[in-house]
């Protein structure tokens, strides 16, 4: 028996060194400690599954199930020569997480303890390395319904002094306030079981200020997020509401394209972009469906009618088919921001003929429009006027017509497409420079990154994507949280920063600290996502903290309940309707070996 749990601690052991092999990349998959037992090395970009209730480090490792076996305990039917349990590489294939039992964890807990005790020297593991932390999942199949055990070695220099031991616990889903815990009762707990008298509390909350829109009695399923977390010093009471003196961060993850956004006309103009600048490359173009009662030709052919008979001057115009108003929701937006999510009203001859020609339902129909443009353009039957700076073909053709003469252009291959594409560049990259400027007031900040000509025309698509997945972070922060200079000019530099650096990423999440008074009244009128207290006494090594945490989804990934769908949420104006909760505790404990 002795020679058995010896090897077993062994294998545990050499499964830990897996850090110091590899520790200058984290491994990709997990591996194989035990017949049924992955462990996985988790650090860098990661994020760590369980910091919610324990953080603080760069590394951890996470036991869990083999997802592939489904085998009985190891410890009562494997033999101690068993080569099943060398290291070797799985493969990622499950669908989620999988539990160990609570007996088992603690086992695992104890065999990590061991490797980790400089006062087990008889067990000749080699050199003593600290190692990361280790967090091992649980099935909550005792009592106390534990879905978390965790272990943490305490150092003094490099030295191993003892080991921080760490429990999670949770019960719900539950609507029952009455059953929530009591601060003070929380309070008096820690202080018992950690023999201290002086105790600190801090809050935190997390509001979810965006919900899935409703269309036609239908939930929109959306990956769009914006919620605030708060944190602040001294709890006074379970679910207070955050005060004003919390320090508040903004969180946006912004899908682009809801139909109920005030820039959706500008996004479906976007799409049109994208599927040209497709078509330029695989030769194939999604043509969209018209949508306007004349055909492009006849808008076309009106423009070029007009700009005859104003031959002398070029008239800025918002006649209905050339200039549509991109329209607002008016309940959302005010008045005072309505302009910025127009139409701009300098819209040149390109601009006003990409307006027309976005309607192009064809590529014979794409022909037959610039085959009229560039007949009067020869002919002299027009002069119109175009912005400076632009190096479309178009442009140039326009500026060599002044002179009385222009060059042969060939409409055939991709060329009709590739003028097209140009003209839309333009047109929309003055649209959102024009926002940037106006509204956020980042004119020193705009950076010719966004707007260069110097790169291929694909690269600037696609630093125009960038620029309207900006714009619509930047116009739901102002129609949600009414966001004025003051917020807008620090969140375009975030984002500009992101996006001089990184691809196109509408998972990414933008973080913005903010005053607690911009979003005062999500806080008092709706109900928080999660809500959490942490108690701590002591310092240093020395510190320990109890958490309580109740929040509307599972706090723990691996966590299965027959009722994890029955919450129901409450509105977006914030009804009285009950909401279940979840609710979570982690405890720790120290053992010291020396």
């Amino acid at each position: 028996g002795t020679r058995r749990k010896n090897f077993m601690c062994f294998n545990v052991f050499f499964s830990f060194r897996i850090y110091e092999e590899g520790k200058e990349s984290i491994p990709e998959h997990p591996y194989l400690c035990e017949t049924d037992v992955e462990i996985c090395l988790i650090g860098g970009s990661c994020k760590s599954p369980i910091e919610r209730f324990w953080n603080g480090n760069d590394m951890i490792y996470i036991l869990q199930k083999a997802t592939h076996n489904e085998e009985s305990d190891p410890v009562e039917e494997s033999k101690p020569d068993d080569t099943s349990y060398a290291l070797e590489l799985l493969p990622k294939e499950s669908s989620g997480p999988v539990a160990l039992s609570v007996r088992r964890a603690k086992r695992l807990i104890s065999l990590y303890t061991m490797v980790q005790n400089p006062n087990m020297g008889h067990l000749k593991t080699g050199e003593l390395v600290v190692l990361p932390p280790l967090g091992i999942r649980c099935d909550g199949s005792d009592p106390e319904h534990t879905y978390w055990l965790g272990a943490e070695p305490l150092k003094a220099g490099k030295k191993i002094t003892g080991i921080n031991l760490y429990m999670v616990t949770c019960d719900g889903p539950t609507a029952d306030k009455s059953s929530f815990a009591n601060l003070e009762e929380l309070i008096t707990a820690h202080k018992t079981m950690h023999h201290s008298s002086i105790v600190m509390t801090k809050g935190s909350a997390q509001y979810e200020l965006l919900r899935a829109a409703a269309l036609e009695d239908t939930i929109v399923e959306s990956k769009s997020n914006v919620y605030v977390d708060m944190t602040w010093n001294t709890v006074n009471k379970i679910l207070e509401t955050p005060p004003l003196t919390s320090a508040a961060t903004l969180n946006i993850t912004l899908e682009a394209g809801d139909p109920g956004s005030p820039v959706y006309q500008l996004y479906r103009e976007l799409q049109f972009l994208l599927a040209l600048a497709e078509g330029l490359k695989t030769g194939v173009t999604q043509w969209p469906e018209p949508l306007e009662s004349e055909s492009a030709v006849e808008q076309v052919q009106e423009l070029l009618t007009d700009l005859k008979n104003k031959l002398d001057r070029f008239c800025i115009s918002e006649n209905e088919n050339g200039t549509e108003k991109i329209k607002c929701d008016t309940a959302a937006v005010d008045s005072s921001i309505k302009s910025v999510f127009s139409e701009r009203g300098d819209l040149d001859f390109a601009e006003q003929l990409w307006c027309k020609m976005r309607s192009v339902s064809s590529y014979q129909e794409l022909i037959e429009c610039f085959t009229l443009v560039i007949k009067s353009l020869e002919r002299g039957e027009i002069q119109p006027w175009i912005h400076q700076g632009s190096s479309s073909l178009l442009s140039k053709l326009i500026q060599q017509s002044y002179h009385g003469k222009i060059e042969v252009v060939s409409l055939s291959g991709i060329t009709p497409i590739q003028m097209l594409l140009e003209i839309g560049l333009d047109k929309m990259k003055k649209d959102y420079v024009s926002f940037f400027i106006v509204k956020s007031g980042s004119s020193l900040l705009f950076q010719d990154y966004f707007i260069s000509t110097s790169v291929d025309l694909q690269e600037q698509v696609h630093r125009v994507q960038k620029l309207h997945h900006m714009l619509e972070i930047m116009v739901s922060c102002t129609v949600l949280l009414q966001f004025k200079h003051e917020n807008l000019f620090p969140l375009t530099q975030i984002c500009m920063k992101y996006y001089k650096e990184n691809p196109l990423n509408e998972k990414h999440v933008f973080q913005l600290p903010i005053r607690p008074a911009v979003v005062k009244k999500f806080c008092q009128n709706d109900d928080p996502e999660i809500w959490k207290v942490d108690i701590s006494s002591g310092h240093g090594q020395k510190e320990v903290r109890t958490t309580w945490q109740v929040s509307t989804s599972p706090p723990v990934e691996h966590m299965t309940s027959n009722n994890t769908d029955l919450f129901s949420d409450s509105t977006v104006n914030g009804s009285s309707e009950e909401r279940m909760y979840y609710i979570a505790m982690a405890k720790c404990s120290q053992v010291h070996f020396t």
